[in-house]
């Protein structure tokens, strides 16, 4: 069974994020990249599948700019076959990278695709569904456990109540949650190896599809900072607070 991992290029989650001045954009100047948290998941989960005799090809996938084949490399590094590059210096949204998967998922015929829930750059978590709904497969989202079971898959989701187990028929499309795994670090000899496993680079074109996105950013407002607590003497003070000031009462 071949599986497809998407996983995309953002913000290292340590940086801490400034807005520029004209408050057009996040400032990306020097800042450092990394792959998505979740994506990283999900390449986890794709080379254990492989590690246990399941998988037998992993092939890592993402959509955007030339400098986004680090996230590629890395994803190699981690145990990934072969990697697909869509280059493109447009802002992807979320339909426009759903649209680049589903032909690639046409093109390699996967058994199984594996996504992220969502990047945390832009928190849509929103691709793994248009996927699913763009090629008719059965979806399992925010999938804390993953089996194989001949041509069937259970899928663990977390839900608000709990946990939901769903059997799907494969292929399908997961999207991956913070506890289906704890993925591993790249090994030296690994990342050197990475550099010599193929990458394939397409365009938006070559697929047949536009990816611009068709929702104009307006403004971006950093967080408002917050305000130092303060004590008080007395319950009926703090109520009077929460009354009189928070408005919450």
């Amino acid at each position: 069974m071949k599986v497809l991992v998407a996983v995309k290029r953002v913000i290292d989650y340590n940086v801490k994020i400034r807005v520029k001045p004209d408050h057009s954009d996040v400032d990306l100047t020097n800042v450092k990249m990394a792959m998505n948290p979740f994506c990283e998941i999900a390449v986890e989960e794709a080379v254990r599948l492989k590690e246990k005799g399941i998988a037998t090809e992993v092939v890592a996938v993402t959509i955007g700019p030339k400098a986004a084949q680090e996230q590629l490399r890395t994803a190699l590094a981690l145990g990934a076959d072969r990697a697909i590059h869509v280059e493109t210096d447009e802002r992807v949204e979320s339909l426009g990278a759903a649209k680049a998967l589903a032909r690639l998922v046409e093109e390699e015929q996967p058994g199984l695709v594996i996504l992220g829930k969502q990047a945390i750059d832009t928190d849509n978590n929103q691709t793994g569904q248009m996927l699913a709904a763009l090629t008719g497969l059965p979806q399992g989202t925010f999938a804390s456990e993953i089996k194989v079971e001949g041509e069937k898959l259970q899928v663990t989701r977390e839900v608000d109540g709990g946990l939901q187990t769903v059997e799907l028929s494969l292929p399908a499309i997961v999207t991956a949650d913070l506890r289906l795994n704890e993925p591993r670090y790249a090994k030296l000899p690994d990342i050197m190896k990475a550099k010599k496993k193929p990458l394939d680079v397409k365009t938006p074109a070559d697929l047949g599809i536009e990816v611009a996105s068709k929702v104009k950013l307006l403004k971006v407002e950093p967080p408002a900072e917050r305000k130092g607590g303060v004590k008080v003497g007395s319950v009926d003070e703090l109520i009077d607070k929460l009354k009189n000031e928070a408005k919450v009462l």
